[in-house]
């Protein structure tokens, strides 16, 4: 570490070291047109007032801290990691500031806003929240950053501005925040319980100089207990004194008016939730408590959910769970007990939650598999559930509307099943649930969307239900089934088509199923996406003269924008109102050409893939590119869901830096996203990743093929390239494809699928139930066949259960002591994800270097050459 405290630069390690060596521990810069997406502005957050009317800006920082900030001590604790000097989660990013402003009516008041005073030169803001009334604005202030010194660094304090003064002031001065799991809520609009950190706490615990005995784990009832790879577990005593230190908080009452402040609950614990009820008068309340685990993060310790009113006292036990620490691996598990625990957002104070009848194993057959219970805390607190809605499927949720109306979710990963049922929330005869759409959510053609929301005064959320006067046309007859609502909801979705997403909105009648398009993107040159409704302020009725959505547009060369998509009655578009003006965040490289490819796997299997090229390439007159194909594997049950095609020409060409259109300032052509299936229908007996390889080669040969074709893609200059999952693919892929790519950059993988035993990704069986499997999809264990030059990047600290970076460097090991031609680098402080400016900057500079180096016309002639010769040596031997 150098005096600052920064790292001097990356750990990178090759197998040519001793010619590395003079600058193996130097950060790098790369290119100057690459560097010019380092440094892109960020355009401010949006929230819209409780009201509908204002907006309110949060202005971001940079997007990339100094290293310094990320190597500022962390503890790692439970899953968790902590600034202890905040007593919050390290690396938070935040806001710089925030100002106010009118959803503007005309151009001129677009950006016309004004900066809340009073907030300290040089805070970071986090949490910002509205109060219901609209009059106020809480949030979070810190001091972060390189220039800070660790005497100024303390607990977030809670603010609060005055939306007509525009005026900021501390709630609670001196007083600092326990933020690890919980920050603040708004119980009323003049009351706030705040999480602190208890008062007269005492110093941290400190480890004893000898250890108190020895780290002990067992399992004599023989329980089935898998988990998988997890980092940053509690190690040992000590480690669970520091984690009851620092997560421990207490709740105070404070009045926004006065800034009087009392207690709220009477004793500290490990708090983990506040929720009020609608009404304010009741407030949930969890709790993590001991005993601890050294197996599983702190989401599955032992946990306590109570309910106590107004004034802190309990008034009703929930639920004490015990350690969720034998939840099995498959998709579908939940924890046994109480889970889900919400209030209704169309009573004043009625509890609901969720319980598995199946013990949470989606293994055991058991119908009902789920039931939810609710009950009235004003009728009596203390009353037993009362059974409301029960799933042969996992429970997915319920969206509320008015008048006792309900839509019920469930689902099922095996068979990918989604059923919505239009329930009867307040239980009254002769009204059982009626199926409203059982569907494969996998089918992205036949997504009917989802009911929009809208907010109530209370700031609860209901289904946004249309009233007045309907088109009549367009409307399917049908007669009514079981019960009438005589509800019609507004639904809205992604329109995914094959020739690109048009989302939509339609007038769904929920008695008959019938739709009306509402509107729907022409899809001609722009991307435009529904939001929130925004014609909804006070609990105002609906309707189609008064309706007014929050309207996103973007094409490709044009950032996304706000509007106001204004509807009439006769249904069409009558005004898109502009009420934003961000800047572009590259302008240097406004709109590269791109062009959505549509093509077939060997087996039949439509694909697709999204090709650019450098601003003003034409293939006729400047050959073939060097091109990066950069993609990330995913499954599916079916090979008529994989082929369908999940995005839109329109789309806004957004260039981060760790993106790898960043490379088409540099000449190359980028094959990003290409779809690569691995299809498998489990209830059939044949899970995806039994034919992984043969498939994964299948489809990159496919997307090869069709770039080649074209005339934009040099077959013999083809980089593979990915990130987590996409990292384990190109390695994949440089073991069994040798021959369809020049070289391989892959970022935060995993490489070795016997250390992540207990599955990964979507692959729910163990390595004792799949072993062939487990290897056969294992880079590792074919690091012999690896020929072709990759590159390694990896974070030290990553946190991603599946990709520690032991994967990283065992395979650097494997593939060095099989001669292969490797580099890594291992990024100091960085996690699954590169955040550091050098970090991103040097991961830049060597991904440019590589590819420099092994997709040059000269490199790829060299290399077959070399080929060559070995194959001739080969022969003769």
């Amino acid at each position: 570490m150098t005096a600052a405290g920064r790292p001097r630069g990356a750990r990178r390690v090759t197998a040519s070291a001793v010619a590395d060596a003079d600058d193996s521990d130097r950060y790098k810069m790369p290119p100057p047109d690459v560097a010019q997406f380092v440094e892109r502005p960020q355009s401010p957050g949006l929230s819209l007032s409780p009201d509908r009317s204002s907006l309110l800006y949060s202005f971001r920082p940079p997007p990339y801290p100094f290293v310094s900030e990320l190597a500022r001590p962390e503890l790692k604790l439970a899953g968790l990691r902590i600034d202890e000097t905040q007593n919050s989660r390290s690396r938070m990013s935040g806001q710089t500031g925030i100002a106010l402003g009118p959803i503007p009516a005309t151009e001129d008041e677009i950006n016309a806003f004004q900066d809340f005073k009073g907030v300290p030169p040089g805070a970071t803001l986090n949490y910002v929240s509205w109060s219901t009334d609209a009059k106020s604005i809480a949030f979070t202030v810190r001091f972060a950053g390189p220039d800070v010194p660790d005497e100024d660094r303390a607990p977030p304090e809670l603010w609060v501005a005055d939306v007509e003064t525009k005026q900021c002031r501390a709630l609670l001065p001196g007083r600092g925040l326990n933020t690890l799991f919980e920050s603040y809520s708004w119980l009323d609009p003049d009351t706030i319980v705040a999480c602190v950190v208890p008062e007269g706490r005492g110093g941290r615990p400190q480890k004893p100089p000898t250890p108190r005995g020895p780290r002990v784990q067992s399992n004599t009832s023989g329980n089935v207990a898998q988990a998988r790879t997890y980092a940053d577990l509690l190690k040992d005593a000590h480690d669970a004194d520091l984690f009851e230190y620092f997560c421990t908080s207490e709740f105070v009452k404070v009045t926004v008016g006065t800034g009087e402040a009392t207690p709220f609950t009477s004793e500290s614990a490990i708090y983990t939730r506040c929720e009020p009820s609608p009404d304010g008068e009741y407030v949930i309340i969890s709790s993590v408590e001991r005993p601890f685990s050294y197996e599983v993060p702190c989401g599955r310790f032992p946990k306590r959910t109570w309910i106590v009113n107004r004034a802190g006292k309990t008034v009703r036990e929930v639920c004490a769970l015990p350690l969720a620490d034998k939840i099995p691996i498959v998709h579908n598990s939940v924890r046994e007990g109480p889970r889900a625990i919400n209030w209704r957002p169309d009573k004043p104070a009625e509890l609901y939650w969720t319980e598995a009848q199946d013990g949470g194993d989606p293994r055991i057959d058991a119908s009902p598999r789920d039931i939810t219970y609710t009950a009235d805390m004003h009728e009596d607190a203390n009353a037993a559930g009362v059974p409301t809605f029960q799933t042969d499927l996992r429970y997915g949720g319920v969206s509320w509307g008015a008048d006792g109306l309900g839509l019920l979710y469930e689902s099922w990963y095996k068979t990918r099943t989604l059923r919505a049922w239009v329930v009867d929330t307040f239980k009254r005869p002769n009204r059982a649930p009626r199926l409203l759409f059982d569907r494969n959510y996998e089918d992205s053609y036949d997504d009917p969307g989802s009911p929009m929301t809208r907010r109530m005064p209370n700031g609860a959320y209901l289904l946004a239900q249309m009233t007045g006067p309907l088109p009549t046309d367009g409307w399917k007859p049908a007669e009514f089934k079981e019960w009438e609502t005589g509800v019609t909801l507004i639904f809205s979705g992604e329109g995914a088509s094959d020739t690109g997403d048009k989302p939509f909105l339609d007038l769904y009648n929920v008695d008959t199923g019938a739709t009306r398009r509402l509107w729907q993107c022409r899809g001609e040159g722009a991307l435009e996406r529904p939001g929130s409704i925004i014609s909804d302020a006070g609990g105002v009725e609906i309707t189609l003269d008064t309706l007014k959505i929050l309207l996103s547009r973007e094409t490709p060369s044009e950032n996304p924008q706000y509007y106001s998509l204004e509807l009439g009655a006769s249904g069409d578009a009558l005004t898109t109102r502009r009420i934003t003006d961000f800047p572009h965040p590259h302008p240097a490289l406004v709109d590269p050409p791109k062009q959505i490819l549509r093509y077939k796997r060997a087996d039949g299997v439509d694909l697709n893939a999204t090709l650019y090229t450098p601003p003003g390439y034409d293939a006729a007159r400047d050959g073939p590119l060097p091109t990066i194909m950069w993609a990330y594997p995913r499954e599916f049950n079916s090979a008529e869901a994989a082929g369908q095609l999940r995005d839109s020409p329109n789309r806004f060409t957004s260039i981060s830096p760790m993106s790898p259109l960043v490379w088409l300032a540099r000449g190359y052509a980028i094959l990003d996203g290409p779809s690569l299936p691995i299809i498998g229908a489990a209830a059939d007996g044949v899970e995806p990743n039994d034919t992984y390889i043969e498939q994964l080669v299948a489809g990159a040969r496919a997307a090869v093929d069709a770039c080649v074709e074209k005339g934009v893609t040099d077959p013999r200059r083809i980089a593979v390239g990915g990130h987590s999952y996409g990292a384990f693919m190109a390695a994949n892929l440089l073991a069994h494809a040798p021959d369809l790519f020049a070289c391989a950059v892959a970022r935060s993988g995993a490489y070795n699928r016997t250390l992540t035993p207990f599955g990964f990704q979507a692959e729910e069986r163990t390595l004792w139930q799949a072993p062939e499997t487990y290897m056969a999809m294992s880079p590792f264990m074919f690091a012999h066949k690896v020929k072709k030059p990759i590159l390694l990047i990896h974070g030290e600290e990553d946190t991603n259960s599946g990709t520690n970076v032991i994967q990283t460097e065992r395979f650097f090991a494997a593939l060095k002591g099989n001669g292969a031609e490797v580099k890594m680098v291992l990024l100091p402080h960085e996690s699954h994800g590169t955040r550091g400016f050098e970090s991103v900057c040097h991961t830049l500079a060597e991904t440019s270097d590589w590819l420099d180096a092994h997709t040059s016309v000269s490199a790829v002639e060299a290399a077959a050459e070399k080929d060559k010769k070995e194959a001739e040596l080969a022969a003769k031997l």
